[in-house]
């Protein structure tokens, strides 16, 4: 093992624990979280049933302070919260048949049985809400009870992806629901079933590299350096499961050497990812370069346990036209996207601007 392969093996490794302390904590909520969504059901029921006033959360949470004082989630505001929370997904999870609830979700059922008014609610323990701390579920509640499909989106990627509540606000901040699986690709037709639908959501587009800052002029080799100077936060935008093999990776093809922009290995997908990178609009001769990278990824580097490699090429920009067309005539599985930074001004420019110092030397001199 080298000291790539080890510095790589150590970030997994701080990854996993932070996901497994994650997971333990979803574990003992569990059983909490169902009891929300079943008192939630009752509120909801009862304030169906009988018009009780915009004091009648403030009134039951004394009541049930006073039959349980040692409990802390009884206030007004948790007692709203769980009224929202079986409100925002008993449609997208139950919606009602009768008298049985039930609603696909991507890979299984997901049942529950309306109970009467205290009782207890009957619910598949797979359903995946319950598998979300209840942090992450009241911030969902604030900026997406509008929207219950996009926050099942969400609930579904944190449960896979075991994300913090600071990435998800990440994710959230940058319409991860409206990017992912995005990517124009002929993964349909160069990959067989399931594995096209499963590379396929893998993909963004755009791309979103926000935590980069560089000037309006700037070359492909200050993007790549960019890339590799905050790698974790890279990592962390190309998904679930990546892993950095090598930058510039050079591959002997016959009696010539290639040089692929970015090497990746995806432990979810079990397969060679190959990225380039270009600062400026799609061309169709991009993808023949590509192709070839993941040919000779293919015949040099995968295992016959390893899935076919993929190509990505990310671009400043593209007619997506153009690149449909472009893709019908390459055999190797290729997606396209474009990706968006954050663009500062050129040194120029901002050497002619006053500085923050400046700024507020002028604004104590009018005070």
């Amino acid at each position: 093992m080298n000291i790539n392969e080890y510095n790589s093996w150590l970030g997994e490794t701080s990854k996993r624990y932070r996901q497994s302390q994650i997971k333990a904590a979803v574990a003992v909520n569990t059983e909490m979280l169902k009891f929300y969504f079943g008192l939630g059901h009752d509120i909801a029921r009862m304030e169906k049933d009988q018009p009780w006033g915009s004091g009648f959360l403030r009134r039951l949470s004394i009541d049930l302070k006073m039959q349980m004082p040692d409990a802390e989630c009884f206030s007004p505001t948790n007692l709203a919260y769980m009224r929202r929370f079986f409100k925002i997904y008993e449609k997208v999870i139950c919606p009602q048949v009768g008298g049985e609830l039930v609603a696909p979700s991507d890979s299984e059922t997901e049942t529950a049985i309306y109970p009467q008014l205290g009782g207890k609610l009957e619910i598949a323990p797979e359903v995946p809400i319950f598998h979300v701390p209840w942090g992450h579920h009241k911030y969902l509640i604030d900026k997406l009870y509008a929207h219950p499909e996009k926050a099942m989106f969400y609930v579904r990627e944190i449960v896979k992806n075991g994300w913090s509540r600071t990435v998800l606000m990440h994710f959230m901040d940058t319409s991860l629901y409206e990017r992912q699986g995005k990517a124009v690709t002929n993964f349909a037709v160069a990959l067989p079933e399931p594995d096209c639908d499963l590379v396929q959501e893998m993909t963004k587009d755009p791309y979103c590299f926000d935590f980069i800052a560089l000037t309006s002029k700037y070359r492909e080799k200050e993007l790549k350096d960019a890339m590799m100077a905050h790698i974790e936060k890279f990592l962390l935008e190309l998904g679930q499961g990546f892993m950095l093999v090598g930058r510039e990776y050079h591959l002997q093809v016959g009696t010539k050497e290639v040089i692929a922009d970015l090497l990746f290995f995806n432990m979810n997908l079990n397969r060679y990812v190959v990225v380039e990178v270009k600062a400026g609009e799609f061309e169709a001769d991009h993808l023949g370069q590509l192709g070839l990278y993941v040919s000779a990824v293919n015949h040099i580097l995968k295992k016959p346990t390893h899935e076919p490699t993929i190509g990505l090429l990310v671009c400043k920009t593209k007619d997506n036209t153009m690149v449909k067309w472009a893709l019908e005539s390459s055999q190797q599985p290729i997606g396209v996207s474009e990706y968006r930074i954050s663009e500062i001004l050129p040194k120029e420019i901002a050497s002619d601007l006053p500085s923050i110092a400046d700024i507020e030397s002028a604004v104590s001199s009018v005070r």
